[in-house]
């Protein structure tokens, strides 16, 4: 099994963390911090063997930004995060 890095991003909406893989575009929610990194971790788990039971894990990564280098996975690097905003109306 390899191993494939990922980023997450974790905020809240109401009561609820949401945890968010960008790469990947997965999210998945829980009542704390700890239990939305527990639950982004087994969605992107279930998320990437479901793309490798039906081949399409390599399609799936190279789409969304990954490099195979020696046999192993890179995630795409991000650049900057940067929160902006416009006006509407």
């Amino acid at each position: 099994m390899q191993a494939i890095p990922f980023t997450v991003h974790i905020f809240r909406e109401d009561e609820m963390y949401v945890a968010h893989a960008p790469e990947l575009d997965v999210s998945s929610y829980g009542s704390s911090e700890l239990e939305a990194r527990r639950n982004i971790r087994d969605a992107v788990k279930g998320f990437l063997e479901t793309s490798d039971e039906i081949g399409t894990l390599s399609d799936v990564l190279e789409e969304s930004g990954y490099r195979l280098e020696n046999g192993e996975w890179h995630a795409p690097q991000f650049v900057a995060l940067d929160h902006l905003s416009v006006g509407v109306g």
